[in-house]
């Protein structure tokens, strides 16, 4: 759920188990331990006329001593289960040989000098380099490793000033979304006084002098603008723009590169369907001007010289493309420049004096070039069917940065040079595997009410459809998130030991424009499901595989897909990975920051909106007696973005209601959480426990031999 828009070589040829089956120490475990015992100690709301009995509303207090004592419980039973599994050294061995690899981010050009992420293969966490041209020798500038002896504090690029002088950085705990803010003095490798608490962050821009800058923080009052002088104490910073706005939105503003003009956007929730355009002209010290706020449609903006160019979706499902004046872009001057097409914009990026318009046509990527009349220049081609994200560049500059890659193509980064469209490598992932050996293939299925979906398909080549292959299935479908092919080593790992990796593009997602993310969102959620579900069946219709062979996986917005998939079609699926979920849909909006999502599923607090959000609530549809999957629920403290409460709650529901004897385990990390900053050791072990876990139970683990290593 971000807050902003829009992001395999065989090694085993033995042929697969047909039946799942577990060492023998694990399954003594778990048929004498069995889950622990969970308290229940119901509570009766009525909403709306209707009795809703919620049996474990205690363990939504995080800090209680029960609570943690339970977790403690959880983790111990999940250990002993996964723990005893065979074949985990080799599973660990590989995926360290995937992941543990020198990788390098996109780097942000200013002042001559390139600044970027990288992680050699031997270190834990990304460090934040920097060149003098492009060139130069590469210098580390902040290093995160000795801040914690677990590797669970981690250093972030948040900006860098027009002069290349100073390097504006966060600094985050575990996974949480807040960040303190720091500014580095990049010649004198120290850090300024000033700095921003630790908290939830909308964009930081600095002032092409160096003097101040603009940001915006988030609290449970709602999302404020302020600028702060620099030198000067944070409290008495002037708040420049958002009073009247309460938490259910999000402001972040940015200055144009010269600095004379603040652009400042309103989005009415993640995902937004609506949101609102303001801006300043800084230099002249003038008042805060209305561009846009009374369009139901999203609007973007970014600078082109003298122009500001305005992305949208009014009167245009699939975006199109105006052009306003800098000095006046109020909706009178709007100019037309990029009509909507079949292809769907993903997003634009003026650079070197063009404009590059990232295209998405039938879920597959390309980037066309054109002039500021809306000429066509020409394109960028790309080798197969994947993923293209960045152009970054500016205006003023002759140079872009890009990334591509798919699911068996590591991920390149290149750098464009505008005016000869010369394309160079800036960084390639050297990733130990044998493209060679994968095939992608795109297949259209017909869902529930007859709409056709699109799904890739990521297996080795000449994978027998004997309906015995295992499958791992994967989605999203919110929030007008586009799921496009990008290499994940993870998905890698699978395909190389003979799974089929799946993904559907279900609506909701921005796949199609705003007409299919609508008919995923509000009461058109189920549409979702039965795209999920639609997509599981035609798999085994054709013969790709069996109930028996096929798990699902998803996080967040994604980990209620698949909690409502397992809820709704227990019978489809042998294993469930859910991963930071939002389960408990009626109660999800009183927690963290879950009402920027109100305008995505409703609220149960409206009767109307109530009525479509408890039929399909996971929570609400465990039924007692019901042979549910193998479950997996994975979550941590440190999500401070979806509460892990519904993880909480839903193991201990699912634990007590299966009348299967499939395992229910959570996973629960008291240090990781949505944002990220999980050192790459604990992600090789997490990834390993969800491997042991999916081939313990889609029947992977069974030797030539017939007995487990």
């Amino acid at each position: 759920m971000n807050p902003t828009r829009r992001s395999y070589s065989l090694l085993l040829t033995v042929p697969l188990a047909l039946t799942a089956l577990a060492t023998p120490l694990a399954a003594q475990v778990q048929a004498t331990m069995g889950p622990p015992s969970t308290t229940k100690s119901v509570v009766v709301d009525t909403l709306h006329g209707v009795a809703i009995a919620d049996p474990y509303r205690w363990l939504e207090d995080q800090e209680a001593q029960e609570t943690r004592e339970w977790i403690d419980g959880q983790n111990e039973y999940t250990e002993a289960l996964l723990g005893e599994l065979p074949g985990r050294d080799k599973i660990t061995a590989r995926l360290t040989e995937l992941m543990k690899i020198d990788v390098i981010g996109a780097p942000t050009a200013r002042g001559g000098r390139y600044f970027f992420s990288k992680r050699l293969k031997d270190q834990d966490l990304y460090v934040i380099y920097m060149r003098e041209g492009l060139d130069g020798e590469d210098q580390a500038l902040i290093d995160p490793h000795p801040w914690s002896e677990d590797h669970r504090t981690s250093a972030s690029m948040m900006g860098v000033s027009e002069d290349g002088k100073i390097l504006i950085y966060g600094v985050r705990q575990g996974g949480q979304d807040e960040v303190e803010i720091r500014f580095l003095d990049v010649e004198k490798r120290q850090d300024l006084p000033d700095k921003l608490e630790t908290g939830r962050y909308f964009g930081v821009s600095l002032k092409p002098d160096n003097s101040g800058f603009y940001y915006t923080r988030f609290s449970m009052a709602g999302s404020r603008l302020r600028y702060h002088q620099m030198g000067t104490d944070p409290s008495e910073d002037a708040e420049i723009f958002g009073e009247g706005y309460g938490p259910d939105k999000i402001i972040a503003g940015g200055l144009s590169d010269d600095g004379r003009y603040l652009g400042i956007i309103v989005l009415h929730g993640s995902g937004a369907t609506r949101t609102e355009l303001y801006y300043k002209d800084v230099g002249a010290d003038g008042p805060i001007e209305t561009i846009v706020n009374d369009i139901d449609a999203r609007f973007f903006p970014s600078i082109a010289g003298d122009y500001m160019l305005i992305q949208t979706n009014w009167e245009a499902p699939r975006e199109r493309i105006l052009l306003a004046p800098l000095a006046d872009p109020r909706r009178e001057n709007w100019k037309e420049i990029i009509p909507e097409r079949q292809a769907v914009i993903q997003g634009v990026s003026p650079v070197g004096g063009k404009l590059f318009i990232n295209y998405l046509e039938d879920v597959k990527s390309r980037v066309e070039i054109f002039d500021l009349d809306g000429n066509l220049l020409g394109g960028i081609s790309f080798p197969s069917i994947g993923s293209v994200s960045g152009m970054a560049g500016r205006w003023e500059d002759d140079e872009a940065f890009f990334a591509y890659s798919s699911f068996h193509i590591p991920t390149t980064i290149y750098r464009y040079q505008v005016s000869t469209g010369e394309k160079t490598v800036w960084n390639q992932l050297d990733v130990p595997i044998d493209a060679e050996d994968i095939e992608v293939e795109q297949v259209w299925y017909d869902s529930k009410d007859g709409t056709r979906v699109p799904m890739f398909l990521v297996h080795r080549k000449g994978v027998e459809l004997d309906g015995q292959n295992p499958v791992l299935l994967t989605g999203y479908g919110g929030f007008n998130v586009t799921r496009t092919p990008g290499f994940s080593s993870t998905a890698v790992y699978g395909v190389e030991r003979g799974m089929i990796y799946a993904l559907p593009n279900l609506r909701g997602g921005g796949e199609f424009g705003e007409e299919w993310h609508r008919a995923g969102m509000f009461e058109n959620k189920q549409n979702v499901f039965d795209d999920f579900i639609a997509a599981a069946e035609w798999l085994i219709a054709n013969g790709y595989t069996s109930p028996s062979k096929l798990a699902i996986s998803g996080g967040s917005n994604g980990g209620l897909l698949v909690g409502a998939a397992m809820t709704q079609r227990p019978d489809l699926f042998q294993a469930v990975v859910c991963t930071y979920p939002l389960l408990d849909m009626v109660r999800y909006h009183k927690f963290l920051v879950a009402r920027f999502w109100v305008s995505e599923y409703g609220s149960a607090d409206d009767p109307d909106q109530f009525e479509y959000i408890y039929k399909y609530s996971p929570y609400h549809n465990v039924k007692p007696g019901t042979e549910y999957p193998a479950t997996l629920f994975i979550t941590g403290d440190s999500d401070t973005r979806v509460a892990p409460l519904h993880a909480r709650k839903m193991a201990a529901l699912v634990q007590e209601a299966t009348a299967s004897d499939r395992p229910v385990l959570l996973k629960y990390d008291t240090k990781s959480g949505h944002s990220g900053g999980t050192p790459v050791s604990r992600q090789i072990e997490d990834s390993a426990d969800t491997f042991s876990f999916l081939m313990w139970q889609l029947g992977m683990l069974k030797t030539e031999k017939g007995v487990m290593e």
